[in-house]
């Protein structure tokens, strides 16, 4: 395992938070690093709060197609930092807050324009394993430990990451995993529906990192009406994916792509 193979050679941009590092690179790949190895990258409110500014910040970023939320030192994030949640929890007004804020980043992250991949090895646990569900895609080690564990907390879990769940993994599952608190290992999350891929732990970055390049040849115009689609419930998908219809008929991307097929080239989008 490389750790570094993820960041090597890429550009740090401001992250806005004490323990979270974002990278660009000319391969159109950001990287979004949980960096407190020593506390098990657990999440603080300060990264709670940062996390929708520096989404924002590589959406913007010109050149980057495609993102990867990744955790330093063989970790991806225990979740919640503890210590701060008993603090907040102190007070039913501080505890709505801390919630609205963790749920504001888990959507900025959902709405992140590009493909989003978790790349998870160690723990994924509560919190962590929140925002690994968020992302578009999560590839996993074999030996990772994904769990929702609020039910060991005495916590409810708010709406919007309870039926985000549901919706990867099916409600029964969902049922599973936040009635027990249990942790699962990388092969068990596969067919539980929490990993698209699992791999050995020494391949699983260079493994991310070879697809996530992958997506960004791709169409921004497909995949953006792909995510815009699955975004929202069933009976309103038509009405998100008109604009995008639309514009399909206008921009040169299908050109292009057609283009390509015919002269044996791969597309230029």
């Amino acid at each position: 395992m490389d750790q570094s193979l993820l960041t090597r050679n890429r550009s740090p941009l401001p992250a806005h938070a004490d323990g979270l590092h974002a990278h660009v690179g000319e391969d159109g790949v950001a990287v979004l690093e949980f960096a407190r190895p020593h506390r098990r990258n657990a999440v603080t409110l300060a990264i709670w709060q940062a996390l929708p500014k520096v989404l924002q910040l590589l959406a913007e970023h010109e050149g980057v197609r495609a993102l990867l939320l990744t955790g330093a030192g063989g970790t991806f994030s225990a979740g919640a930092d503890i210590a701060e949640l008993a603090e907040v929890y102190g007070d039913p007004d501080r505890a709505d807050a801390y919630h609205a804020v963790n749920v504001a980043a888990e959507e900025a992250l959902a709405a992140f324009p590009h493909p989003t991949i978790a790349a998870v090895r160690g723990a994924c646990v509560g919190g962590g394993c929140q925002l690994a569900v968020a992302c578009d895609l999560r590839f996993v080690a074999e030996d990772a430990r994904l769990g929702i564990t609020p039910a060991k907390l005495g916590v409810v879990y708010p709406a919007v990451p309870t039926l985000r769940l549901a919706r990867l993994v099916g409600p029964a599952r969902a049922k599973y995993l936040l009635f027990s608190g249990e942790l699962v290992t990388g092969r068990d999350a596969l067919p539980l529906g929490l990993a698209e891929r699992v791999l050995p732990d020494a391949e699983l970055d260079a493994a991310a990192l070879e697809f996530a390049r992958v997506l960004t040849g791709r169409s921004t115009q497909t995949i953006g009406a792909v995510k815009a689609a699955l975004a929202v419930p069933p009976e309103r998908a038509a009405e998100a994916l008109a604009p995008w219809e639309r514009r399909s008929r206008e921009s040169g991307d299908v050109r292009e792509g057609l283009a390509a097929f015919l002269e044996g080239r791969p597309p230029r989008f």
